[in-house]
């Protein structure tokens, strides 16, 4: 469905891709997100889990920035986390203002079991583009991420 914004045709034009590209962000990440269903995860607890499985211990300043959210927004994230024994923080031994954040063997059990499944539904939704298109794809949207023309 179109904009219903009263503008000139550039910003019409620009209004309406970015709903599109929004519309379908979601529409992909929930179908992808599919397997979390029975996990009792979030989106972004998952997407903790996840960080952490591939990169190891992480600083919370350096899994806010990954995540893009605030730190009291991952402070919260971590706090649930923490709470159903999936990770633990742990401060640095050379400056106790550093907090890291480390996988519980119950949470890499978590996110082992559920990784392969996000996997597949993520190869699946990226099947429905030819592998041109997912390249082509990928620079339109490396561009729009680096705000650079």
């Amino acid at each position: 469905m179109p904009t219903h914004f009263v503008g000139p045709d550039s910003q019409k034009q620009a209004l309406d891709t970015y709903i599109k590209l929004m519309r379908a962000a979601e529409s992909v990440a929930r179908r992808a997100l599919s397997c979390l269903q029975d996990s009792g995860l979030t989106e972004g607890q998952f997407g903790v889990l996840e960080a952490l499985y591939h990169l190891g211990p992480l600083k919370l300043s350096d899994l806010a920035r990954k995540h893009l959210r605030s730190p009291n927004n991952l402070t919260v994230i971590v706090d649930n986390l923490e709470k159903s024994g999936l990770v633990r923080r742990q401060r640095c031994e050379h400056d106790r203002r550093i907090v890291f954040v480390h996988l519980t063997e119950p949470g890499e059990q978590l996110i082992t079991s559920l990784f392969p499944k996000h996997v597949e539904a993520v190869a699946k939704e990226m099947s429905l583009l030819t592998e041109e298109e997912r390249e082509l794809l990928d620079g339109l949207l490396r561009r729009l991420g680096k705000g650079v023309g």
